[in-house]
């Protein structure tokens, strides 16, 4: 777990360490073990990868770009040159694969550096005292 009281050590930019699918603390670890699963924790620092919990977040940030963008250019080419419907699944079944899966992993990598970065944590209970 990430002690939130505890200063930053991290010199690595959230922003870099995400896209390169690195270790958000020292920037040079692999964080996935296959290709959404991550690692048990840093085989460079050492650091203990128990505390991610990117949950569905990378997903759904993914599927409202891919979708604005297949749609967009759907709409372009029904409208501009009215093909069958072969042609839109051969044109749009590809993008959508590739819209949806490449960068799948690198959004999934840059919350996860997000979350360590501003140590972000599940919202935890806190018992009032009577005054």
């Amino acid at each position: 777990m990430i002690d939130p009281a505890a200063p930053s050590t991290s010199s690595v930019s959230p922003l870099v360490a995400g896209l390169t699918c690195r270790c958000p603390r020292c920037g040079k670890g692999a964080l996935f073990g296959g290709f959404l699963s991550l690692r048990p924790n840093c085989e460079r620092c050492g650091l203990d990868y128990s505390f991610i919990d990117s949950g569905d977040g990378p997903a759904v940030f993914i599927i409202l770009i891919a979708g604005f963008i297949v749609v967009a250019c759907a709409l372009i080419v029904e409208v501009k040159y009215q093909p069958p419907f072969w042609v839109h699944a051969v044109l749009w079944i590809p993008l959508i694969l590739a819209t949806t899966l490449l960068p799948l992993r690198p959004m999934k990598a840059l919350m996860i550096a997000l979350q360590y970065h501003h140590k972000a944590a599940e919202g935890q209970l806190v018992e009032r005292r009577p005054e």
